[in-house]
């Protein structure tokens, strides 16, 4: 009996309920689903589930499609976007007298806060750091690196969103490429990673801080973002200090000798440079407790309302079938 091409060729998809072109395809064929081994039972299902989905899967397929272009659009206009970004503060600062320095220094000061970083994080950094070296005086090149390894450290994790992964990522890169820096210039190699350090902590303090500031001001919506991302940000709050200790110690074992020395030595002194660090952290921990209790109730609502939903019952069918379906096995093999 062929099962498949006897459906393909009784299925009626005239009539409007499934239940009724299930149950007629199964008596045109004369076949009795009682009577039917697994591997038949499988064939049943999934003819059925061929001639039942062939629409959904085509128009997922198109779907999926249109998807694929819109990325490659945005990844395209995105990218236009940034040139276009860069090419507004080049003919801007054309327009400024070499030697103003101050008018400049602002219109750097713009370019950073409107351009996306995160992409051209490593160069910038490096870049910035040589300039620093070069043009700055000896006593003023430690400052000017924390200080822009601080901007640049804030500047770019307020780009996107406030997690352990993200953050990480960013340190990590700022500091492999002060890294890179201090190993071709071993004179000045351990001015240059306590200043990167430093900037890199106040910066993240910064971001942490301006992220407790916000959360007095969120809307409904995105509070309610954080009654579900809840544990994983209290989370990541509660670890900012060890994240960046880890940090540290990760780009050390994977640099030289004499560099890693420097970052151990420094990142034991960090311990307690970090105490501002876990303070403000804990403090934004409260805040987000104390406005997602607000919220609690409704939480729980929806959580009730999504519990009963059809989504939800199928969940709860397919979960106790999975267990009939093994218990079932088990009961075979003490049988054997």
């Amino acid at each position: 009996m062929d099962i498949e091409k006897n459906i393909q060729e009784s299925y009626n998809k005239k009539f409007k309920s499934l239940d009724k072109r299930v149950s007629s395809v199964m008596e045109e064929i004369k076949v009795d689903i009682n009577s039917l081994n697994l591997n038949e039972v499988k064939i049943l299902t999934n003819s059925i589930l061929e001639i039942e989905t062939k629409k959904l899967k085509s128009e997922l397929d198109n779907i999926l499609l249109q998807k694929e272009q819109l990325e490659l659009a945005l990844e395209k206009k995105s990218a236009q976007l940034q040139a276009t970004k860069y090419d507004v503060f080049n003919t801007l600062e054309a327009l400024v007298k070499n030697e103003d320095e101050q008018t400049l220094s602002k219109l750097h000061q713009a370019k950073l806060q409107s351009i996306d970083l995160f992409d051209l994080l490593s160069d910038t950094v490096e870049s910035a750091i040589l300039t620093a070296l070069e043009k700055s005086k000896d006593n003023e090149a430690s400052q000017v690196i924390e200080e822009m390894t601080k901007e640049l450290t804030y500047e770019t994790i307020k780009e996107g969103t406030l997690n352990t992964i993200r953050v990480r990522k960013i340190l990590s890169t700022i500091l492999h490429s002060a890294i890179s820096i201090a190993e071709a210039t071993p004179n000045t190699s351990e001015m240059i990673l306590e200043a990167t350090l430093r900037g890199m902590r106040s910066g993240l303090l910064s971001s942490i801080d301006r992220f407790k500031q916000r959360l007095a001001f969120m809307p409904l919506e995105a509070k309610h973002i954080l009654i579900e991302d809840y544990d994983t940000i209290m989370e990541d709050l509660n670890q900012t200090d060890t994240l960046f200790l880890q940090v540290v110690q990760t780009q050390a074992n994977e640099s030289e000798s004499s560099t890693r020395k420097i970052l151990i030595d420094l990142n034991k002194k960090m311990h307690h440079d970090l105490e501002e660090l876990v303070h403000i952290s804990k403090e934004t921990a409260l805040v987000m407790k104390n406005k997602v209790s607000d919220f609690a109730k409704t939480a729980v609502k929806r959580a009730d309302i999504a519990l009963n939903s059809d989504t939800a019952q199928e969940a709860k069918r397919m979960g106790a079938q999975a267990w009939g379906v093994a218990k079932s096995a088990l009961n075979s093999l003490i049988k054997k």
